[in-house]
């Protein structure tokens, strides 16, 4: 066991089955994140340079985040988060940023009931913080405080959008 942590990814996926042929091994599940990129990125300050100015109050800020995954390949998958957030005072827009953050993912020996929530829960826990370093990034470099959005339940997304599907499924059958 202590010779598996040292092998490198390749060496680990190319050896043989050491455990007398009864094939354990190969079936241990495997989530491997093969890319990271950014789609699209968008900031807009329509009110600047005015809406710089230093504020009493802090701005309302309206976040929203998506989640979608598409399959590339038989074991691969393109999950891609949606972080979108809007910051006003009264009927002035101070900001607008949008990120489109997607990353491609291998993911093996899962149980075809896991795969939904692999991908809807787990891909997307493991990009948010990268994406959310991003959002700060472009909110900081457009003259604004960086924008550090609270970490996200996507297991509570997962659930939710889960009973919304029901509840459409189940009105169309009546």
């Amino acid at each position: 066991m202590a010779k598996k942590a040292k092998e490198t990814k390749d060496e680990a996926e190319t050896q043989p089955v050491a455990n007398g042929g009864n094939g354990a091994e190969e079936a241990q599940p495997k989530l491997n994140i093969l890319a990271q990129y950014v789609k699209d990125l968008s900031f807009e300050s329509p009110g600047a340079p005015q809406s710089l100015r230093p504020r009493e109050n802090a701005p309302g800020i309206n976040i929203n985040v998506n989640v979608n995954a598409n399959p590339i390949a038989e074991s691969e998958f393109d999950v891609v988060l949606t972080l979108s957030a809007q910051a006003g005072e009264d009927k002035d827009v101070l900001f607008n940023v949008e990120l489109i953050y997607g990353g491609v993912f291998r993911v093996e020996g899962f149980p075809q009931e896991h795969m939904l929530p692999m991908l809807f829960i787990e891909c997307p826990r493991l990009l948010f913080p990268f994406a959310r370093q991003v959002i700060a990034e472009a909110t900081r470099n457009g003259g604004f405080p960086p924008l550090m959005i609270d970490p996200i339940d996507f297991g509570q997304m997962f659930q939710q959008k889960m009973a919304e599907e029901q509840a459409k499924a189940q009105v169309k059958t009546s």
